[in-house]
């Protein structure tokens, strides 16, 4: 007799995965959305420079402090109640925003909104992670940063369309509507397999397998939840800092460093400025032209859902860091002589950025979660991610904070070429620590990876 062979429900993880995508644009939304807001808040509130640096950055922090805390709750109560409760923060945050009366309110909106994403980004990736089979586990978590570039493109577009207006609180209160929808939808949702498994909750993990694949299927996947807990660590902190977990670590904080300071989050937060430095003087063109870099990322994001589990994943880094390396070092060529060229710096400057937006998007955007969720063991998956999730925050935080001091400091060439110099670095990384994941059972990933350091 031929044994059954393990079946999975597709449709489920879908509605899983978009649910939780949701989480997504909450991020990208509430990350973009200050790109076009700012211009705005800058002249109500009579901003300086520092303040306006403070107002984008400050949801950096919020993130972080989310993260800690958001790692540790999805270890202690679960992935889909930590992903309610940042849903709920989101709402708060959303609607206190466009009421505030003065930037301090509104800086503490920006860092309750970060609060929530760190929450979100922590949790989403790795509840995603844990239900997906090993076959699609790179294309169903990649929908996580698909659902954060459309959450930036809505905001991209939110801005152009209330640009005339000048309504920025407007802008800002839109964002309720996913947040509302995203805790709506959530309700709908089980808990984690894996973490009910861990939690020697075994007959609700095992009703939750039942609802996308069949008994041989149920098997295989306790058979690798079992493998994982076989792994004794401490569910600490300090627990990242050993020999079984280290390397994760390094792999994990490592790469989400690399990828803010390669300078993404200056288009996503300073597009508009970056073009009228470029010789866009219009307010509305500006904007046009940071929504068109926004739509390019989310085209291009389509390719790594695509190819992410066919290609690999260290394939993809690779033709996508060399294209934002050269990119980057074309725009730095370009703002130090413009004339080179024959054409408008603005022009130029669109191409070289939707070039980088569209390397980024099928290379460092997506992998970067892809491989956070897939390297830590199932015991400290919130923990690790969540370290993360803060290594991001902390260099996202001082690249955002100070990208306008250095283009005073230094001039706009001599900032891109930095970012591209981070590029040359990031490629060297992903060529000697970054581990291929594609195809292998998840709570198999960590404990090969760490065998290195052990």
């Amino acid at each position: 007799m031929i044994a059954a062979q393990p079946e999975v429900r597709r449709s489920f993880l879908w509605k899983v995965s978009l649910i939780a995508g949701l989480g997504g644009i909450l991020y990208g939304f509430d990350m973009g959305v200050i790109a076009a807001a700012l211009i705005f808040v800058r002249e109500s509130f009579s901003l300086s420079t520092r303040m306006e640096e403070m107002v984008v950055s400050v949801v950096l922090v919020g993130a972080m402090a989310g993260a800690v805390a958001g790692g540790m709750i999805a270890d202690r109560i679960g992935r889909r109640a930590t992903l309610l409760w940042g849903g709920v923060i989101f709402l708060a945050a959303s609607l206190l925003a466009p009421a505030s009366p003065n930037a301090f309110t509104l800086i503490v909106a920006r860092a309750l909104l970060g609060v929530a994403i760190g929450f979100t980004s922590v949790t989403a990736p790795v509840y995603v992670s844990e239900l997906a089979p090993p076959q699609s586990r790179g294309m169903l978590i990649g929908l996580y940063q698909f659902a954060l570039t459309v959450g930036i493109a809505l905001a991209d577009l939110t801005g152009y369309w209330l640009a005339g207006q000048h309504a920025w609180r407007l802008m800002f209160g839109l964002g309720a509507i996913p947040a509302a929808l995203f805790v709506l939808l959530l309700m709908t949702l089980p808990e984690s397999p894996r973490w009910l498994y861990a939690h020697n909750r075994i007959a609700e993990a095992e009703s939750v397998l039942a609802k996308y694949t069949n008994a041989a299927g149920i098997r295989l996947l306790v058979d690798d939840i079992c493998s994982g807990l076989q792994v004794k660590v401490e569910k600490r902190w300090s627990a990242l800092w050993s020999p079984a977990v280290r390397f994760s670590l390094l792999i994990a904080v490592g790469f989400t460093v690399l990828q803010q300071v390669t300078g993404i989050n200056t288009i996503i937060y300073y597009g508009p400025r970056i073009f009228s430095l470029a010789g866009i003087t219009s307010n509305r063109n500006a904007i046009f032209a940071t929504l068109l870099v926004a739509v390019t990322n989310v085209l291009a994001t389509i390719i790594a859902l695509v190819l992410v589990d066919r290609a690999g994943r260290k394939p993809l880094l690779y033709v996508g860091l060399t294209g934002m390396t050269a990119s980057l070092f074309l725009l730095a060529y370009s703002f130090h002589s413009p004339a080179a060229f024959g054409a408008a710096p603005g022009v130029i400057a669109t191409i070289c950025l939707m070039v980088y937006i569209t390397c980024f998007a099928f290379s460092m955007g997506p992998i970067a979660w892809i491989l956070v969720s897939e390297v830590f063991p199932l015991q400290l998956r919130g923990r690790g991610v969540a370290a993360a999730t803060i290594g991001s925050g902390a260099s996202n935080f001082v690249v955002s904070i100070t990208f306008l001091s250095l283009i005073n400091a230094a001039g706009n060439s001599l900032t891109f070429v930095i970012y591209a110099v981070f590029c040359i670095v990031t490629l060297l990384f992903v060529r000697f620590i970054v581990p291929e994941t594609k195809g292998r059972k998840l709570e198999s990933i960590s404990t090969e990876a760490n065998a290195i350091t052990s």
